[in-house]
């Protein structure tokens, strides 16, 4: 008898997060013995530890997946216990799409009930649509019904997520309000109804700049609770998200270790910040702010493009010159405006800062 060798399976590129953080939900889980709302794996207490962070009795450290204000958190999480859907409001960068998945990784197990708003998304990804083939060979029937992620956290009552809500064309966002108001979805092709399991709620990502593209309706907006969440709000704040964030992700990657990164974290959140304030961190200097947000979600992205050069192209030592290219990116949206603004700023600021010098000189070789 001969056997198969089978190939192992793959490593996951972006685990979901109840895949990446199984262990610390297993363990709240097996600790929590406060009231759950009907469906929840946890109570809404124990999903605020796991967003936030703590030590448990038997010793689990649960880690941080959210840096911020308690109360925003204890808020988000009582209006999924309730009939209200809730809408993740901010700037892009502001961990919205973050929270969104772990409260529903939390709260039900999964996280992958998700529609992805764009200005292309259809009716049918919200209510349902149809297998074709069934439906030209046996007419409409619960067989050849192909249900949304929404229709499907009905049936289960499960947390669905919507990102980019204000993204979608106005016409098909008013396919929530029937599901948000009565909890039901008529399927009126088949005479039936689709009434909501408990547990069931939308949680909504919208971008605080994209008012104006497509705005709720207020009758939508009447049956979302509405929850800001702000950039954060202390330079040292920032660089703990950051520093994790990059830890995780430097993790995930399997980049190499690059150590005494906290330099130049330091600095790529110093540089933003003072960008996007319009002004010095001593208050002396007033700057103009780019076109685009320079998020905290940026400076992730910068840090890490910067280990991975440093890794494969360096020494193994983050450097100026390993993020000066990243972080002209970032700043340089519209080059015509921005580069301006940079160009201000790195005569002004970082030319005078003489502990910068080895950014000015690595910015100013990427320049020319």
């Amino acid at each position: 008898m001969t056997t198969v060798a089978t190939e192992p399976a793959p490593a996951l590129l972006r685990p979901h997060a109840e895949q990446s953080f199984a262990d610390e939900l297993r363990a709240l889980r097996a600790v929590d013995d406060r009231p759950r709302p009907p469906s929840w794996t946890m109570s809404p207490w124990a999903v605020v530890t796991y967003l936030l962070g703590d030590t448990l009795t038997d010793g689990t450290v649960i880690t941080p997946k959210y840096v911020g204000p308690r109360r925003l958190m204890e808020v988000a999480v009582a209006t999924l216990a309730t009939d209200r859907a809730l809408l993740l409001l901010g700037v892009p960068g502001t961990a919205k799409t973050w929270v969104s998945e772990h409260l529903s990784a939390a709260i039900s197990g999964s996280s992958t009930l998700l529609v992805q708003g764009t200005s292309g998304t259809a009716e049918e990804a919200i209510r349902y649509g149809w297998n074709y083939a069934r439906l030209l060979a046996e007419g409409p029937s619960e067989a050849a019904l192909v249900p949304s992620p929404i229709l499907n956290a009905m049936r289960t009552g499960a947390i669905a997520r919507l990102e980019e809500l204000t993204r979608i064309p106005s016409d098909v966002q008013d396919a929530l309000i029937t599901i948000l108001s009565e909890k039901t979805l008529p399927v009126p092709e088949l005479g039936m109804e689709v009434q909501a399991a408990k547990g069931f709620n939308i949680i909504a990502t919208a971008n605080d700049r994209d008012r104006g593209v497509n705005e709720l309706s207020s009758a939508l907006r009447r049956r979302f609770n509405t929850v800001v969440l702000p950039l954060p709000g202390s330079e040292s704040e920032e660089i703990d998200i950051v520093t994790r964030r990059v830890e995780q992700l430097g993790s995930a990657l399997e980049l190499p270790e690059v150590p005494a990164a906290a330099e130049e974290v330091r600095r790529v959140v110093r540089i933003f910040r003072e960008l996007r304030a319009g002004i010095t961190a001593d208050g002396r200097t007033k700057l103009k702010s780019p076109s685009g947000t320079l998020s905290t979600a940026e400076a992730i992205s910068v840090i890490t493009n910067g280990m991975a050069l440093s890794a494969h192209f360096g020494d193994g030592v983050l450097r100026a010159a390993d993020i000066a290219g990243a972080v002209i990116g970032s700043v340089i949206k519209d080059p015509a405006a921005d580069s301006v603004v940079w160009t201000e700023y790195l005569e002004a600021v970082v030319r005078e800062r003489r502990e910068w010098s080895d950014f000015y000189r690595a910015c100013r070789e990427i320049n020319g």
